[in-house]
């Protein structure tokens, strides 16, 4: 019996490290994964923020609304970017983009802000105290607002209100503390509700990035660099991606991205458009700096996907192809 079980166990021992050696199992592993996005978005800025108030009472708006939510997830997206302000004005209307999102399976990642910081529709300043203490105040008293997987941006490109823009006002410090101020109130307040909501993608303009997204800063906001950034060409833009991850030492975000922006790429074809997309992305694809990116927009602008009667252009073939391999690396 005892020699038996000697066999038994010799043969148990060939098998787990000669059939199957776990050094080499390991390998292949890692050679077969493929590196993929965290977040693949399209903005509805267009529609979620500049209409808020024109449309805040019509009812009849929400076919617009699940139309497009419908359209943006069907190209593969993971989140819709909603724009509305986070004032108490706009919250019936946010909650109407968000009802569609959930609707449609899709994750929600707030772009919005306060009217006050930049001046939206009439309102009166803001200062950065009460940005922080509005801000904390809104994801405690709107916690159904939220699911697991959602992302808050509560200041977008913030260099373009409050106190101003860093690179002018000569407050780089002061604008640092202010965000990392934020960041913490706003992960404290999701940890208070109990939602996994992702509140550091700080988007802001990629010259802003350069001067404020040390190593430091980087670290204290999660490791993170959210840029807004419209280069002339495909390779500028995956040049600097990486100029902005070496100095950093952070992980970058596509907060928006997308062509053709007239005054830095001037008029595209259909073809053209689709084309400068595709040369990106398919080198996004591959870049390990790259944890998630944002389309901008879904219509209603120059670089939109769909146009006013919510026909399909080419670039939105060519993102839906990314997305939707980006869903099969996951």
């Amino acid at each position: 019996m005892s020699k038996y079980f000697f066999i038994l166990g010799l043969l148990i021992l060939f098998v787990t490290f000669f059939v199957f050696p776990p050094k080499q199992a390991e390998i292949i592993s890692q050679k077969e994964k493929k590196h993929s996005w965290e977040v693949t978005s399209i903005d509805t800025m267009k529609y979620s923020r500049d209409v808020a108030r024109e449309k805040l009472g019509d009812l009849s708006f929400d076919r617009v609304i699940e139309e497009q939510i419908k359209n943006i997830a069907g190209t593969g997206a993971t989140h819709v970017a909603i724009g509305t302000p986070y004032d108490a004005e706009f919250l019936p209307f946010l909650k109407r983009w968000v009802s569609f999102a959930r609707k449609y399976e899709l994750k929600v990642w707030f772009r919005g802000n306060w009217s006050g910081w930049e001046r939206w529709f009439g309102y009166e300043r803001m200062d950065r105290k009460a940005h922080i203490e509005l801000t904390e105040k809104f994801i405690l008293e709107n916690a159904d607002l939220f699911v697991d997987g959602d992302i808050f941006s509560s200041c977008s490109e913030c260099e373009n209100g409050g106190p101003g823009d860093p690179r002018h006002n000569g407050d780089a410090k002061g604008h640092r503390e202010f965000l990392i101020e934020e960041y913490n109130a706003t992960k404290n307040a999701f940890e208070k509700i109990g939602k996994k909501v992702v509140s550091n993608y700080y988007s802001m303009n990629g010259d802003v990035a350069s001067l404020i997204m040390d190593k430091e800063t980087t670290k204290a906001l999660g490791g993170i660099v959210a840029i807004d950034h419209y280069v002339g060409t495909p390779e500028k833009l995956i040049s600097d991606i990486k100029s902005f991850s070496d100095k950093s030492g952070g992980k970058v975000v596509l907060g928006e991205f997308g062509a053709p922006i007239p005054d830095i790429h001037g008029d595209m074809s259909e073809e053209e458009q689709r084309d400068w997309i595709e040369n990106l992305l398919k080198n996004l694809f591959e870049m390990e700096e790259v944890v998630g990116l944002n389309y901008w927009t879904n219509t209603g602008s120059s670089t939109e996907l769909w146009d006013s009667r919510g026909n399909k252009r080419a670039v939105a073939e060519v993102l839906e192809k990314y997305y939707k391999e980006n869903l099969q690396r996951q």
